[in-house]
């Protein structure tokens, strides 16, 4: 029994992590003032009837702070990364001047940047969700060992120390909001 009570306790700190992970993917795609090829994460490229990710077909560089270069590997596939990142719809117009592709980013205002607090706080709410579901699931898992012959201390305790985690792990996203809203609102 006391296997099995480790065993679901690493299981749900796997999962918070997984949360954690996804948190900190999804807050490097959000663009704050500065450029950064993780902008391009998530766009997908026709290449020859597949959906292939930017970065596969092209080079994606950072020239300067706020301005991003995209390099084909093939010079055919300059119209299709540039309607992917138009339909991608990321608030920038890609610049095509026949051999690179060229994104300026332009300086976000106190509107944008207030947008941006509010998409990383949805981000850290599904995060936050992906948590209490591995808590759930924990604790489900450990009130079935509770009715199998596991003792009611033994079964308090691994509660307990898996709503420590899910404190631990909510903090660390807290902790990452923080971050990433003083990142956007600094000019």
């Amino acid at each position: 029994m006391q296997d099995q009570l480790i065993k679901t306790i690493e299981t749900s700190e796997e999962s918070m992590k997984r949360a954690i992970g996804h948190l900190e993917a999804e807050l490097a795609k959000i663009r704050a003032g500065k450029a950064s090829p993780q902008i391009l994460d998530g766009i997908v490229v026709d290449y020859y009837g597949s959906h292939v990710p930017i970065n596969q077909v092209a080079n994606v560089t950072v020239m300067d702070a706020r301005t991003l270069n995209v390099q084909p590997w093939e010079k055919n596939m300059l119209q299709p990364i540039e309607r992917a990142i138009i339909a991608a719809n990321i608030g920038i117009n890609p610049q095509n001047d026949g051999v690179n592709i060229r994104l300026f980013l332009p300086p976000l205002t106190e509107e944008r940047r207030k947008e941006l607090v509010k998409k990383s706080q949805a981000e850290g709410e599904v995060s936050k969700i992906g948590i209490r579901g591995g808590r759930r699931d924990a604790i489900e898992h450990i009130k079935k060992l509770q009715k199998d012959g596991l003792s009611e201390d033994a079964a308090k305790d691994a509660e307990g120390s898996v709503q420590q985690l899910t404190d631990k792990y909510i903090a660390i996203v807290e902790k990452h909001l923080a971050q990433k809203e003083k990142e956007i609102m600094a000019i």
